[in-house]
Order: C-alpha cells, then structure tokens, then sequence
C-alpha cells in the first residue's frame, strides 16, 4: 500500500507544480512500486476520477472543480498530448474561430487539425475531434498561451480558409458566413491573400463569395486580385446539393445552390 500511496500522493502534488499530465513511465519513476501495483494505482484513480486517460499511457489530473464534468478543458493538455503521440497538429476551424474572438457559437468538440487520420477522443464531456489536412504544411500557425501552457492554433487566415475546406464539420455555410463576419476584423487582407497561393482554387471562390456576402470588400477585393485574369470554373457552394438550375456569381462564378444567411 505504502507505493500505492506515494504514487497516490506525487499525482494529487502535480497540480501545485502547475502540471497537469504525465506518462505512463513518469508514474513508474515516481515509486518503488511493481509495474502490476502502478498499474492497479492508476486504474483505481481513474475508476474514482482522479484522473482520466485519453490515449494509452498518457494521463490527465482533473481539478475537483472538472469532477463533474470529468475531465479539465482539452486546452489544457492538447499540446502534450500531441507531443506524446508524436503527432504534428494545430487547434483550428470553430475552435480556432472561437480563440481568436468569434465564438458567435461555442464548438461542440474542440476541432484539432492533424497531418493523418485519427481517431476523435471522448472524456467525460470534453470531446476532441481531428479532422485530416492534406494542406497541413502550408497552413500558418501560432502558439498561443493557455492554463497550462501554450497550443499551436491556426492563424485567422488559415482559419478562414479551413472553416470553407471543411463545411460540415464547420457548422454548414450559413454558420461560416456568421463566423466569417466576426473574425473579419482579425483578418489582415495581404495576409489572407498570401494565403490564397496555398489553397485551391475553388476554395478562394467559395471565401470571397463569403466574403462579399458579409459585406467584407477589402478582404473580398484582396482575394479576387489573387484570381484575377485566371480561369475561374463554375464552382458550386456545396456538393451535397445540385447545382443544375443555381443562380452563378459573376464575380466569383460560385453556383449558389444553398440558401446562406448569416446570423449579424
């Protein structure tokens, strides 16, 4: 008992230190106790609460204040967790929206951005959601500072440029154009212009078709001059309409076969 208690005892410290995670293997360090004894330690604190495990031998302290929700913030550890798995990663799409003032509509899950595919986690009510990038090498991020820490988040362009890549998982276009409308003031149009260079084509069409409906010229105009004198092909809104019939965009040549309102 007496390892079960010194382990018992280094875990519920870590807090004070303003650590929140650990390894299988740093528990194995923290006591003389046997492999099976540590194992049946934790197993126990997770059966109480304690702590949870959102991947194999890697373990988050819950705060009495999260018991009930049963587990702290995924903000609080997305960083080391993704250290620990080794994956690369950025926080993004209404997550990133949300961290960088448009939380018109706080996220279900906390949207992570990953390099392959992943499962989603789910503890307690924190549920983390991952969604695959093939263009996670051009994406531009920043640290930014947290509880515990600090997390790699996508910048407002790239968030702009996923929240229209990814429309399911971004709550559909009439949601993207609400959120588009409020992260409008961080986006910097040399910037997102850049940024343009990296994306398809068909994906700058869709953001300034956005862009232009929410009443945002010069981030609109900053896009259009990317695409200006290129062939532009008639791009419909979404894909799980049809498009036969849809009003075309002029300027944008999107079919609009989706009815988008943004809630201003």
């Amino acid at each position: 008992m007496a390892g079960r208690s010194a382990l018992h005892e280094w875990i519920e410290a870590l807090p004070e230190e303003g650590r929140y995670v650990f390894a299988r293997a740093d528990a194995d360090a923290a006591t003389a106790a046997s492999a099976a004894a540590t194992k049946m330690t934790l197993y126990r604190l997770k059966k109480g609460g304690t702590i949870v495990s959102p991947r194999r031998d890697f373990f988050v302290v819950v705060p009495r204040e999260y018991r009930a929700a049963g587990c702290p913030p995924a903000s609080w550890f997305i960083d080391d967790l993704m250290g620990h798995l080794g994956w690369r990663y950025y926080v993004g799409l209404l997550s990133a929206a949300a961290l960088h003032g448009a939380g018109h509509q706080q996220p279900m899950a906390f949207q992570v951005m990953v390099d392959a595919a992943a499962r989603d986690i789910e503890v307690g009510r924190v549920r983390i959601e991952f969604h695959m990038n093939s263009n996670f090498d051009g994406a531009a991020t920043e640290p930014m500072q947290t509880e515990t820490g600090t997390m790699r988040v996508a910048t407002p362009e790239t968030t702009a440029f996923d929240l229209v890549r990814f429309p399911g998982a971004s709550g559909y276009w009439s949601n993207i154009a609400t959120v588009l409308s409020e992260l409008a003031e961080k986006l910097d149009p040399e910037v997102l212009a850049a940024a343009a260079t990296r994306v398809a084509r068909t994906d700058v069409q869709r953001l300034g078709w956005l862009l232009d409906l929410v009443e945002q010229p010069e981030l609109a105009d900053a896009l259009a001059a990317t695409v200006a004198g290129k062939r532009l092909l008639p791009t419909p809104l979404t894909g799980a309409r049809a498009s036969v019939g849809a009003p075309l965009d002029p300027r944008w040549h999107v079919l609009v076969n989706d009815d988008v309102e943004a809630d201003l």
